[in-house]
């Protein structure tokens, strides 16, 4: 692969789109009215996989339990070690545990807090760019046990946290580094791998933890190479269901104390369990990456097949990103609309998800997110009246923006439509 495919992408094959977008749910067509329309608001909760509803419903009207004996019974533990071995692969770590909640924020408040309480330290560091679960999951408990709470600002223009800034607030007294992966308000990717190498230079054993939640669905973690001690994973956000998060925990957190029974294992960090329709679902949307990557490598290795997969995900969002901000020879970009603003620098498209901030100059947030609804275009606003996004917004010097946020399974044909509303909407 050529250095301009990876800095701008590649559309993955046609034929290949086509079978990618008959395995999700209501792609073009809005399901209450029957219209056409296009769903850009995959950062609020992507289109569904097929696969994935129907391997949860098959399981779910199962009555049996796991640990209760018999083939049903049994075949119900196989689901949870399957899917429990498809997380690990999915973050590429080993060891350590796999917790699930009801969502990926109550896994990272429960293991964030249990960091700030059992491990010594005066201090936790996080950024403006966090999700509320994340950062109140620091703040919350860094006030109840009297540490100070140090947060790295958000670079204005770019929309991102530079490692320098986040480096430098990190001493031998910190206890905790929170930072997000991918940004939901800005699409930015952090590097992680950077952040997590010089953190560690000042302290060794830092614990590190990310919301991984924006960036799970459009690229690839790499606990091995990044050393980091949780990170989590909503399955809504990438073709599954409602009702869940996972974490990954390593070793050294799966041990700190934590809620549960008083005889359970160290290693159980759930109380009770999920559906388990719900651990047939995760390997359901894991299998469906592999299928991805089936189509461009010939191996059995589940790695491999999920990089190849995630891969190719990520350049067909890059090249669908590239097209919003620079248009074609037929249609502006967002770059170049009169009366639309993108809210950061976009110029470096490698440390980008395909999520995109706009601004109207004749418009708020909320009558551009009604104007696109009556344009048969599903977008969302996220302001400063909204506890989810107040903090992040204001980081880039905005009290609100519009959200843009396809998904793989989108074309060049979908992006030129939203130009050309997007374009009359401007005027």
């Amino acid at each position: 692969m050529n250095c301009e495919v990876i800095k701008n992408g590649q559309l993955m094959p046609a034929e290949l789109t086509r079978q990618i977008r008959e395995k999700y749910h209501h792609v073009d067509t809005d399901p209450f009215t029957g219209k056409k329309r296009l769903f850009f608001d995959n950062s609020g909760g992507s289109f569904r996989l097929k696969g994935a509803s129907d391997a949860f419903k098959q399981v779910d009207d199962l009555p049996n339990c796991g640990g209760h004996g018999g083939a049903a019974s049994d075949y119900l533990d196989s689901l949870r070690t399957q899917a429990c071995q498809d997380i690990s692969t999915m973050f590429n770590a080993e060891g350590g545990c796999i917790a699930t909640s009801m969502t990926a924020s109550i896994v990272l408040f429960d293991v964030s807090e249990a960091i700030i309480a059992n491990v010594p330290g005066t201090n936790v560091v996080t950024t403006e760019l966090e999700h509320p679960s994340a950062f109140d999951g620091c703040a919350i408990p860094a006030e109840k046990y009297g540490k100070e709470l140090r947060v790295a600002k958000t670079n204005p223009k770019t929309g991102t946290i530079d490692p320098e800034d986040v480096i430098r607030l990190i001493d031998q007294d910190t206890c905790l580094l929170s930072v997000i992966m991918t940004s939901n308000i800005t699409g930015a990717v952090l590097d992680i791998e950077t952040i997590a190498r010089e953190a560690r230079k000042i302290k060794p054993d830092l614990y590190i933890v990310c919301d991984s939640v924006q960036h799970t669905p459009h690229g690839l973690t790499d606990m091995k190479a990044w050393g980091l001690d949780c990170v989590n994973f909503a399955p809504y956000k990438f073709g599954g269901a409602r009702g869940l998060g996972v974490g990954w925990l390593s070793e050294r957190v799966m041990n700190l104390p934590h809620r549960k029974l008083i005889r359970e294992k160290q290693s159980n960090w759930e109380m009770g369990g999920c559906a388990p329709g719900m651990y047939a679902m995760l390997s359901a949307i894991f299998d469906y990456v592999c299928w991805i990557g089936s189509q461009f490598a010939d191996t059995e290795d589940r790695r491999t097949l999920y990089v190849e997969g995630m891969t190719r995900i990520m350049l067909h969002e890059r090249a669908l990103l590239y097209r919003l901000l620079h248009g074609s020879d037929e249609v502006k970009g967002l770059l170049d609309i009169e009366g639309v603003k993108v809210a950061v620098d976009m110029e470096d498209l490698t440390k980008r998800d395909l999520i995109v901030p706009i601004v109207f100059d004749k418009l708020s947030c909320e009558e551009a997110a009604r104007a696109y609804e009556k344009n048969g275009v599903v977008v969302h606003e996220r302001t400063d009246a909204s506890l989810y996004s107040a903090r992040q917004v204001n980081s880039i010097n905005q009290h609100g923006i519009v959200r843009i946020s396809p998904l793989h399974c989108h074309t060049y044909e979908d992006i030129d439509e939203f130009l050309k509303i997007t374009a009359e909407m401007a005027k």
